[in-house]
């Protein structure tokens, strides 16, 4: 099997069977982002436990392309501490500007490195950041909501 087509089919896999699609009680803030060039839409709830990503849970209307990062991105978030997401975060960001010429790296991104291909179209690129920069406002949202911050 061919490495695109490989990458094809996890793509696909997550996008028909997404990893925590339902929005879910408890959570700390929920946000609703769009992609205004494409229409895509997610609503995004995120719950955190301190500095620990205990829960991410999203409805997503759009492409195979967006349900399958926010799918993806739910997967390598949950559980960890924030900086963590943030750091993987930050490299698949790096990926997707990388215009097909950034190494994915495997031990971060898991099945994220599917997605090294799609960095190659530039119209596609915020598909694949839309659920991303959701959980990113989220969480930003939530940790100034527990320092007692005015919400943003």
């Amino acid at each position: 099997m061919q490495l695109d087509s490989l990458y094809q089919e996890i793509i696909l896999d997550h996008y028909r069977s997404p990893h925590h699609a339902g929005l879910s009680d408890p959570y700390d803030v929920e946000v609703h982002h769009v992609n205004p060039s494409c229409g895509d839409e997610v609503t995004l709830r995120v719950e955190l436990d301190g500095e620990v990503v205990t829960g991410v849970t999203h409805q997503s209307v759009g492409c195979s392309i967006s349900q399958a990062a926010t799918s993806v991105m739910s997967d390598l978030v949950i559980g960890k501490p924030i900086t963590e997401g943030m750091a993987t975060y930050e490299k698949f960001l790096e990926l997707m500007q990388g215009r097909g010429n950034v190494e994915p790296d495997e031990e971060v991104l898991e099945d994220g490195v599917a997605f090294a291909g799609v960095a190659q179209f530039p119209a596609r690129v915020k598909c694949a950041l839309l659920g991303w920069s959701a959980w990113r406002d989220a969480t930003a949202q939530a940790l100034a909501k527990k320092e007692g911050a005015p919400n943003v």
